[in-house]
């Protein structure tokens, strides 16, 4: 299992975190409130969001090889949800 990390700055963290959440829901079984989330992708891999003030932190786990994939995908969607902030940037870190 590799994980990989992002903190995106913003200040409309938890309303991502819940959009995000609710968009996944109708295909996982995604759990979530204002400050924190999961999204269950597969049995091998999953998104934990966490929404503190002015930060979002996503933490994405899955197999080494679906990662850049999952990253991608994760971006794009929160990117769409927040095409009004020109400087949105998620930078993927990558643990371990």
């Amino acid at each position: 299992m590799t994980v990989s990390l992002a903190d995106v700055v913003t200040a409309h963290a938890s309303r991502y975190l819940q959009q995000l959440c609710k968009h996944w829901s109708h295909k996982f079984s995604v759990s979530f409130d204002e400050k924190q989330g999961k999204v269950p992708f597969s049995e091998d891999a999953a998104l934990v969001l966490s929404a503190n003030g002015d930060v979002l932190s996503l933490r994405l786990e899955a197999p080494v090889d679906r990662i850049p994939t999952l990253e991608e995908v994760v971006a794009d969607h929160l990117k769409r949800f927040a095409f009004r902030e020109d400087d949105l940037r998620i930078d993927w870190q990558p643990i371990g």
